[in-house]
C-alpha cells in the first residue's frame, strides 16, 4: 500500500483545501474508506479463496461478464496505470537528485528492470518487496519523528475552525479523496493472490485489516509532518512533496538522501503492482479461451504472458500519459468495481447463505454500507465535475470495450462446441 500517492498526492490537494484539520479529516475519511473495504473484502477472500480479485468475486456472485470487466479493468490498466504512476514519479524524483537525467529513460528502465527480475526468480522478487517494504515504513517514521521535531515550523492548525465543515462536504473534498484512495490502493492485494496463500482464512483478514490500519496512522502522520514543515505555496501542484518536505526537515543534502529512498520505495511499488496484475490476467485467461495464452505459465509457475503483456501496457502509458491524467483514468473504474464487490458481501449472504465463511466481516452491515456512502460520492462528483469527467467515461469505455471482448469470447466458445 505505501507508495506513489503519499508521497506525490498532497500536493494536488492543499490548493482546494487550505486547511489542517481538513486535510487530515481527508485521509482520515479516505482510511475508514479503505478500512471498511478491507473488511468487507476479507470475508470474500476467505469464502472465495482464489487468486483473482474482484475478477473472481464478482464472477461467483453476479455473473461471469460482470467478472470479466473486473478484471479486464485490472489487466489493461488497473495495475498497468499505477506502474506507470510510480515508474513517472520515480523519474520525477530521481532528476531532482541527479539533474540532467532524462526522466522518461528512467521510467523505462526501472519498469524493465522489475519485470525482468519477476520473469526471472519469484522469490528474488518476493524477497525484494518485502526489504523494500520495510525500508518505506522505516523512511517513514524517521521523516514523521524528524519533522515532529524540527522547530521551524508553518502557521498550520490540526484542530477545527469556522469554515471547515463547509469544506468537508465540499466539491474539492471529494475530489482530492479519489487521490487519497489512490495513496491506499492496495488495500485489497492479498486478495488476488488467495490461491497462493498457505492459509488464506486467517492470512487474508490478517493482513488487509492490520496492513490498512497502519498505513492509516503513518499517513496521517506523514502529512501532518509535511503541512508541519513545508509551506503549502511550495507543494502546491507539485508531485515531488516528499522531497520538498524532506529539503525543509533535513537541509538540501538531506532531502536528496530522502528522495533516493523514496526512489527506492516507487520501485517496489512498481515491482508490486507488475507481480500481482498478470495474476488476474492468468487467472481470465484459464477461463476464457480467447485469452488462453495468458494463462501460460513457465516450470516455476510464473504467468510470463501476462507479465510481458501489462509490460506492452506500461510502455503504452508512459508514452501517452502523465501523473494526473493516469490517475484520474483509472479511479473512476476502479472505485465502481470496488463498490459492486463490497456490495456483493451482502448479495452473497443472501444468494448463498450456507457458504463457509471462515470470517465475517466485522461491524456488518455498517462497514460495508460506510465504504458504499463514501465510494457512491466520489463516483457522483467524477461524472459531475468537468475536471474528472472526461477521464471518468473513457474508464467506462474500457469497461465497455471489455465486454465486447467477452461475448467475443463467449461467442467463439459456443461455436467450438
Amino acid at each position: 500500500m505505501i507508495g506513489t500517492g503519499i508521497f506525490t498526492s498532497l500536493g494536488f490537494q492543499v490548493g482546494g483545501l487550505p486547511s489542517g484539520f481538513a486535510i487530515m479529516a481527508l485521509w482520515a475519511t479516505g482510511g475508514l474508506c479503505a478500512m471498511c473495504g478491507a473488511l468487507s473484502y476479507a470475508e470474500l477472500g476467505a469464502a472465495l479463496p482464489r487468486s483473482g480479485g474482484e475478477y473472481h468475486f464478482l464472477r461467483e456472485i453476479y455473473h461471469p461478464a460482470v467478472g470479466f470487466l473486473a478484471g479486464w479493468i485490472s489487466a489493461t490498466v488497473g495495475f498497468a496505470a499505477p506502474v506507470a504512476i510510480a515508474a513517472i514519479a520515480f523519474g520525477d524524483y530521481f532528476v531532482k537528485v541527479v539533474p540532467g537525467a532524462n526522466p522518461f529513460f528512467l521510467s523505462l528502465a526501472v519498469v524493465t528492470i522489475c519485470t525482468l527480475v519477476l520473469l526471472r526468480d519469484l522469490k528474488l522478487g518476493s524477497a525484494f518487496q518485502n526489504g523494500s517494504t520495510i525500508l518505506k515504513v522505516g523512511l517513514i517514521l524517521v521523516i514523521v519523528a524528524a519533522g515532529f521535531y524540527v522547530k521551524s515550523t508553518q502557521p498550520v492548525s490540526f484542530l477545527p475552525a469556522k469554515g471547515d465543515g463547509t469544506l468537508i462536504v465540499s466539491t474539492p473534498f471529494a475530489l482530492s479523496l479519489y487521490f487519497v484512495m489512490y495513496a491506499y490502493s492496495g488495500w485489497n492485494a492479498s486478495t488476488y493472490i488467495a490461491g497462493e496463500l498457505r492459509n488464506p482464512s486467517r492470512t487474508i483478514p490478517l493482513s488487509v485489516g492490520l496492513g490498512t490500519l497502519l498505513v492509516m496512522v503513518l499517513y496521517l502522520a506523514t502529512n501532518a509532518v509535511f503541512l508541519r514543515s513545508t509551506p503549502t505555496g511550495e507543494m502546491k501542484d507539485k508531485t515531488e512533496v516528499a522531497l520538498i518536505a524532506g529539503q525543509h526537515i533535513f537541509g538540501s543534502a538531506g532531502g536528496k538522501v530522502v528522495a533516493l529512498f523514496i526512489c527506492l520505495g516507487l520501485i517496489s511499488t512498481v515491482s508490486a503492482m507488475m507481480w500481482i496484475g498478470p495474476r488476474i490476467t492468468a487467472a481470465m485467461g484459464e477461463d476464457l479461451g480467447l485469452l488462453a495464452p495468458l494463462a501460460r505459465r513457465n516450470a516455476q509457475g510464473i504467468p510470463t504472458t501476462a507479465i510481458l503483456a501489462q509490460f506492452a501496457i506500461v510502455i503504452l502509458l508512459l508514452l501517452t500519459a502523465t501523473f494526473q491524467t493516469a490517475v484520474n483514468y483509472i479511479q473512476f473504474s476502479l472505485t465502481l468495481c470496488s463498490a459492486l464487490t463490497v456490495l456483493g458481501v451482502f448479495v452473497l449472504r443472501w444468494r448463498r447463505p450456507n457458504l463457509p465463511r471462515p470470517y465475517r466481516t466485522w461491524g456488518y452491515p455498517v462497514t460495508p454500507i460506510i465504504f458504499l456512502a463514501i465510494s457512491g460520492w466520489m463516483l457522483v462528483h467524477m461524472l459531475a465535475e468537468a475536471s474528472t469527467r472526461r477521464p471518468s467515461l473513457w474508464g467506462l469505455a474500457t469497461m465497455a470495450l471489455g465486454l465486447v471482448v467477452y461475448f467475443l469470447s463467449a461467442k467463439k466458445a459456443q461455436a467450438t462446441v
